[in-house]
């Protein structure tokens, strides 16, 4: 694959991932008023933690998705890159779920099936190269995280969520 090829696919990658972040962003415009309105528990980090880490998740995700699709396109890696690409719209979901539309119990469900699909994703980028699974290893940890908040925050606020 020459060089202007790879460029061209890691601009495609970081455009599909930083465009799902905006999906993702579109549903949580509100988000820093809405959460800190919401009884948290005492771990919850503050509201302006969020958009860094996330920046940092989307960015090493893209890399890790353009890794693959480096070792022969979309073609020899349907099922890995088909994988990213779901937990990429259940992540989204998980925004327009909680912040959006205010449902906490089936955003719950939603980051339970994305853990699942970051696992799934990863072992099968492990497969094709070690490093694009181990960039998705602080993804895998902000989610875990995440799902636990998600949960406390949910149980926290029943009457809003």
């Amino acid at each position: 694959m020459n060089h202007r090829r790879q460029l061209f696919g890691l601009a495609g990658w970081l455009a599909l991932t930083l465009a799902a972040a905006a999906l993702g962003a579109r549903a949580s415009i509100t988000a820093a008023q809405f959460y800190g309105q919401l009884v948290q528990p005492s771990w919850a980090p503050p509201a302006n933690v969020f958009g860094p880490v996330w920046t940092l998740l989307y960015v090493l995700m893209a890399l890790s998705a353009w890794l693959i699709w480096r070792q022969g396109g979309w073609r020899s890696n349907r099922t890995a890159l088909g994988l990213y690409v779901a937990q990429l719209v259940v992540n989204v979901l998980w925004s327009w779920l909680f912040f959006a539309w205010k449902l906490g119990g089936a955003a719950f469900a939603d980051i339970l099936l994305l853990l699942v699909l970051i696992v799934a994703t990863m072992l099968a980028f492990a497969r094709r190269r070690a490093l694009a699974a181990w960039l998705l290893l602080p993804y895998l940890a902000w989610v875990s995280f995440a799902t636990a908040l998600n949960h406390a925050v949910w149980q926290l606020n029943p009457s809003v969520l």
